[in-house]
């Protein structure tokens, strides 16, 4: 019988068993982490480059499989300075030692089941927004148990970005949020009296986005839409993370609709529009960073919300008080530091998880 699939990333692997062996194997004498790079899995070049605020070295996994380029894309972000890229081939044929593996997926820690280092897990969606955007008919009970049990054997640690999100795996005990540097981005003009959202397959995933929501808000307003959508006439994705950034200081205001049930109130893309100084609109939701009135404005009424809209669009005296708020938001609450401090203990629960493990063994096949 073939193991169930697990497929909470493009890349969709059977589901491994795994049995504990009835003897330890012994274990190499440590030699200190902070003296060995991370490899890190690239998923999602936004989120891989805010490690470039470590204080630590960093060997980058490309050409993964059921990605949408076979390299480092930077139209997302320039590779890390802090960064080498590789490929799993040679990763596997060097034998590098590393201090921790940051995997994304369980098809990542799989690939580098061979690899005697600490490991992390990072959880980017929710299991039911997962499942619901990939059709799925596995019970999310049997999804999150499976999980667990991986985890557990292989000694990995586990991290979420964010609470809702680790919530629903099971895992909410180490959460780090997004970050950005307000720093980082232009001076907002906001001369372009338009919207904006960055988001990626819309219309894969409308009922996590609330794309109907958001069509009744605001079509026939000026909206810019930004990112990977080849299916939507007229939309294309940044160029570069300094077109991303022209992008974001010129527009008005920045919108992110999510059902609460399947994504959080904010995703980094969101983050990073109020550390450029966008002032934020989009649905009420419980984990949304934005306050109503003063950051942004919040509604579940399509034509409440559309009436904030206009509002911003005709006064940019006022979207640039909310920007500024928003701004200040996210340098309390998304800072560079504090990811930098919450993310290295994270690692440090990576090492403390790999040394308490029973050292599995896997069984099965591998394959796509």
């Amino acid at each position: 019988m073939n193991a169930p699939v697990l497929s909470f990333s493009k890349r969709s692997i059977p589901f491994p068993r795994l049995r504990n062996p009835s003897k330890k194997i012994n274990r190499c004498p440590r030699v200190p982490a902070m003296n060995k790079p991370l490899l890190v899995f690239d998923c999602h070049e936004a989120w891989v480059y805010q490690l470039a605020a470590l204080d630590r070295t960093m060997d980058v996994v490309v050409g993964l499989r059921g990605r949408h380029t076979t390299g480092w894309d930077e139209n997302m972000r320039p590779v890390p300075p802090n960064a080498r890229l590789v490929r799993m081939e040679d990763v596997l044929r060097n034998r590098r030692e590393y201090s921790c593996v940051v995997a994304h997926n369980l098809t990542d820690l799989i690939e580098a089941k061979t690899i005697e280092a600490p490991r992390l897990l990072v959880l980017h969606e929710t299991l039911d927004g997962a499942l619901r955007e990939q059709g799925s008919t596995v019970p999310a009970d049997h999804m999150r148990e499976a999980v667990a049990k991986f985890v557990r054997l292989t000694g990995t640690h586990v991290v979420a970005v964010s609470g809702l999100k680790g919530s629903s795996w099971g895992f909410d005990e180490d959460i780090v949020p997004f970050s950005a540097d307000p720093a980082a981005y232009l001076p907002w003009r906001g001369d372009l009296a338009c919207g904006l959202r960055v988001a990626n397959h819309i219309r894969r995933r409308p009922h996590v986005l609330l794309w109907d929501f958001h069509l009744q808000a605001f079509d026939g307003l000026p909206i810019s839409i930004v990112g990977r959508n080849t299916d939507m006439p007229g939309v294309r994705a940044s160029s570069s993370w300094n077109d991303l950034k022209d992008t974001l200081s010129r527009h008005r205001f920045y919108i992110h609709t999510a059902d609460p049930r399947f994504e959080d109130g904010y995703n980094m893309a969101t983050v990073e529009a109020m550390a450029a100084g966008l002032p934020v609109l989009g649905n009420l939701h419980p984990t949304s960073p934005v306050e109503h009135g003063i950051s942004g404005f919040l509604s579940d009424d399509p034509a409440e919300l559309r009436a904030y809209a206009l509002r911003l669009l005709t006064d940019r005296d006022l979207a640039v008080r909310m920007g500024q708020a928003a701004r200040a938001t996210v340098a309390v609450r998304f800072s560079s530091a504090r990811f930098k401090e919450a993310f290295t203990r994270s690692i440090e629960s990576a090492e403390q998880a790999w040394l308490r493990r029973d050292e599995p063994v896997l069984c099965g096949s591998f394959h796509n």
